[in-house]
């Protein structure tokens, strides 16, 4: 008696005009309810700020310092607070050098720490634990400490009130060696073998294999590092008196009254400081959230 054979059905093939096949949607659990629930708590608690310090920037001054706190102001809102920023600073220059100084930064941070990563580690050379042990330990260092040696360097190199006096103290950060380092850890070396057995050189296996495996990382680093060199006003302020070359945060906080604090002057400036980063996330946060997912430090 023959057996009966079982046939498994051919795969369908679909094409440009056929239906696409709907993924079966993902239960709600408790688990999961109660995950959004959370997200959604803390989604809330970090837009209350957003939203008075927008509020605010929209109310007048004597709306913004009474005492009775409102969210809606009886005289109404009114863009008065950003007409008086524009009107006393030189809110396009301040925002284009803020630009060009960031993305330097980036670029050259970049560039900086892919290659001490992928030194250390892919290439064994004398004094490679001592360096990374050093690297490590300058994480801590609070970057206060640094500013006075910093500021004595760029005065010997005539390098104050230039741009260069902003990019290059900041384009060094071991944070992201070591991330890209550990990153750079889980490539396979198989990789590199078949590669050198093809005869490519080091450098061609760094920008033709590691660095195009390494994009997820490697754009939350630029990220990260981007809206650090963005955000930072203490050094700009010190190494600058120009005010041509003010950053940003620097020029907002020459803006100034005579007659006290200017609550809802503040809190536009804020905003406007605020505005080209919360456009870089809302572009990028697909790869902040892989970068920092596939960042390595799982095992460490």
């Amino acid at each position: 008696m023959a057996t009966p054979t079982l046939t498994r059905p051919a795969p369908s093939v679909t094409t440009g005009n056929s239906p696409k096949i709907r993924q079966p949607r993902k239960k709600l659990t408790v688990g999961r309810i109660a995950a959004i629930v959370v997200a959604a708590f803390i989604a809330v608690l970090w837009l209350i700020p957003f939203a008075w310090a927008t509020a605010t920037a929209f109310k007048t001054e004597t709306d913004a310092a009474a005492p009775d706190v409102t969210w809606l102001p009886p005289s109404g809102f009114t863009p008065e607070a950003f007409v008086k920023v524009f009107q006393d600073g030189n809110i396009p220059l301040w925002t284009w050098n803020s630009l060009y100084t960031s993305a330097a930064i980036t670029a050259i941070t970049l560039v900086i720490s892919a290659l001490v990563a992928y030194a250390l580690s892919r290439i064994d050379f004398k004094g490679k634990k001592v360096l990374m042990t050093v690297i490590i330990a300058s994480i801590i260092i609070p970057p206060p400490v640094l500013i006075i040696p910093l500021f004595y360097q760029m005065l010997a190199l005539n390098l104050i009130d230039t741009s260069w006096a902003i990019i290059l103290p900041q384009v060094i950060h071991p944070a992201m060696v070591f991330v890209l380092k550990k990153f750079f850890d889980q490539i396979p070396r198989e990789l590199e073998e078949a590669a050198v057995m093809d005869g490519a050189s080091r450098l061609r296996i760094f920008t033709q294999i590691i660095l195009p495996l390494s994009r997820p990382i490697l754009a939350a680093v630029a990220i990260f590092v981007f809206i650090g060199a963005w955000n930072n006003f203490l050094w700009p302020f010190i190494a600058t008196n120009d005010g041509n070359l003010l950053t940003l945060p620097v020029g907002l906080q020459t803006i100034k009254s005579a007659y006290g604090i200017q609550y809802a002057q503040n809190m536009a400036s804020a905003l406007l400081a605020a505005l080209p980063l919360i456009v870089v996330f809302l572009f990028f946060q697909r790869q902040i959230i892989k970068g920092v997912a596939t960042t390595g430090l799982a095992g460490t």
